[in-house]
């Protein structure tokens, strides 16, 4: 449980799950919504999905991410603490306007890639 605390103390991670509380998304659309690269987002998503965190499911070439079920049944009070949190702090909030634009446009991986 130390190590989960660990990984969640870093704002990138806390807000790659709360973009994955919303809908699961792979590595290409979570480097575009918090405009960083690849390598970066992968590096977090690699210490989310360590700790069982996130889980991974392959869809064509991409793998596309969620918030992990088992995660969620273990540990049901941490998940409802963050989400509320989130929903009220300002970089969050702005992910999420990001996250609606980009369902607007309706972006995807394969409009994505370059």
């Amino acid at each position: 449980m130390d190590s989960q605390f660990k990984v969640l103390g870093d704002q990138n991670r806390l807000r790659i799950l709360h973009l994955l509380m919303h809908r699961d998304l792979c590595v290409c659309e979570i480097e575009e919504l918090l405009g960083t690269t690849q390598s970066n987002a992968s590096r977090h998503l690699g210490k989310l999905r360590q700790e069982g965190i996130i889980s991974g499911r392959k869809k064509a070439q991409w793998v596309h991410y969620e918030i992990s079920p088992e995660f969620m049944k273990s540990h049901p009070l941490l998940y409802r603490y963050l989400k509320e949190r989130m929903e009220k702090e300002d970089p969050y909030l702005k992910d999420l306007t990001a996250l609606e634009r980009f369902i607007e446009k309706q972006e995807s991986c394969n409009t994505l890639v370059r």
